[in-house]
């Protein structure tokens, strides 16, 4: 058996064409544009899929919460310098976003800070020196 490892990370969207616009002006574009009712990016190594909140509490067999609670998961982007935190941290604000905390450096030797997307999903942007992102966006953990 393959070991688990992390393919496609759906997040629940109350508007779908406002949140497909944020992450676009994030940088990320869309993929298989004739999917209805749902969006693609293609992150990395790992798909970024936006679908409608209610559908998406529907599909898993959940009660839909509360947009904008604290879901006890948080989102991460590693950049490769401080400058580069930064900079994602404000087009994510001018496209909408909320500041939740702004960089810093950390108590693990690194620099982040933190932003709700439109739908509250908090994304940590941060530079970690310890894991190198490679040319793709990769990060490279040691052994």
């Amino acid at each position: 058996m393959a070991p688990l490892h992390v393919s496609l990370i759906t997040l629940g969207v109350a508007d779908l064409p406002r949140a497909v616009a944020f992450y676009e002006a994030l940088g990320l574009v869309r993929r298989d544009k004739a999917a209805k009712g749902a969006a693609f990016f293609q992150a990395g190594a790992v798909v970024l899929s936006l679908y409608p909140r209610h559908d998406l509490a529907a599909d898993a067999g959940v009660v839909d919460g509360r947009t904008g609670v604290f879901g006890g998961i948080a989102l991460a982007c590693n950049r490769p310098s401080r400058a580069e935190v930064d900079t994602t941290l404000i087009r994510a604000v001018a496209a909408g976003g909320r500041g939740l905390r702004p960089a810093q450096p950390t108590f693990w030797g690194g620099y982040s800070g933190y932003v709700a997307d439109l739908d509250g999903h908090a994304w940590e942007v941060a530079y970690n020196p310890f894991f190198p992102v490679d040319p793709e966006g990769r990060l490279t953990l040691p052994e």
